[in-house]
């Protein structure tokens, strides 16, 4: 993960988006339940450039696992903080440090116009990382994953070196 920041940080920030690839499973397999979703997954935590590209993949990790966790698993926020690399991310990311930005907490009624505003923009930029996550979700395979736990990983990281090598 370091490689891939390393050769981001020559893009202005990054946005960082986990999502849940969904997996055919029994209701016996609790670390692969996200009880968010409802349904059982494996977490996969995204990088896409200032365009909505995506940059990098990371290893699938269980569904239970929160996105915040995950990030600290893989050691993506410390990366982002050793090449100062700004970085946007959504409210699961709260209290990450670092160089990571997420957007102020509460209703937004119960925000300042101040607030109300720099989250709105917060949104406008994290709209490019949910396009990246869409083009991800956009090959068929990824939809409804049924093979073993331990070939996701794997998976993924063939896709977005398919797509890298498509869109270039």
């Amino acid at each position: 993960m370091f490689d891939a920041v390393r050769s981001a940080a020559r893009k202005a920030f990054v946005i960082l988006d986990g999502t849940l690839l969904p997996i055919g499973r029994i209701a016996a397999d609790r670390p692969y339940y996200s009880g968010k979703h409802k349904k059982h997954g494996m977490n996969v935590q995204v990088i896409a450039d200032p365009f909505g590209r995506l940059v990098r993949a990371s290893p699938a990790l269980p569904g239970a696992v929160h996105d915040l966790k995950a990030a600290r698993t893989h050691k993506i926020i410390e990366a982002l903080a050793e090449v100062g690399l700004p970085c946007w991310a959504d409210k699961g990311y709260q209290g990450a440090g670092g160089t990571v930005r997420v957007p102020y907490r509460g209703r937004w009624e119960n925000l300042s116009a101040g607030q109300q505003a720099v989250n709105a923009s917060h949104a406008k930029i994290r709209a490019r990382g949910e396009q990246a996550m869409a083009t991800l979700k956009t090959w068929r395979l990824l939809r409804k994953l049924r093979c073993s736990t331990t070939r996701i990983t794997g998976l993924v990281q063939a896709v977005l070196a398919l797509h890298l090598s498509t869109s270039n």
